[in-house]
């Protein structure tokens, strides 16, 4: 059996010229890393917004709501980040998320607090917008010969 270890350097590894054309291609991808952290910050703020708007003692069943739809969204930007070649897919799933939130205050509840109704508009409209960023990323590094 061949000694396949390599525990110094790496210029003798017999796949050295292809890992680092893999290497090469997810870094010249990278330019949609700079979504990740705002979709994040965006499930974030979904999940902490019932506190912060105040609506999690008035809406509970809403704030579960945007409790689990807070954690999709991060779950989406996490896995953006570790397998951005093949989660960049779901951003169209992230633009319908978007969608969601923006008009579930008013299909969930009957008269919405203006408070409830415009942070989840905003929330859904900047997922909404990031999905977009996200989707256009990929059509141009698929378009582009990169992907």
């Amino acid at each position: 059996m061949a000694d396949v270890s390599h525990r110094g350097d790496l210029t003798t590894h017999p796949d050295v010229h292809e890992m680092r054309a893999r290497y090469d291609k997810m870094l010249g991808r990278r330019d949609v890393a700079l979504i990740d952290a705002p979709v994040f910050l965006v499930g974030l703020y979904c999940v902490i917004s019932p506190w912060v708007v105040g609506f999690s003692a008035a809406q509970p069943e809403f704030a579960t709501h945007n409790l689990i739809m807070g954690i999709a969204i991060g779950m989406l930007a996490l896995g953006f980040t570790i397998a951005p070649e093949r989660m960049y897919g779901m951003s169209w799933a992230m633009c319908a998320v978007g969608i969601w939130l923006a008009v579930s205050p008013w299909v969930l509840i009957t008269n919405p607090d203006m408070g409830l109704a415009w942070s989840n508009v905003i929330v859904g409209a900047l997922t909404f917008l990031l999905g977009l960023m996200a989707a256009w990323q990929v059509r141009g590094a698929r378009e582009g010969g990169e992907a």
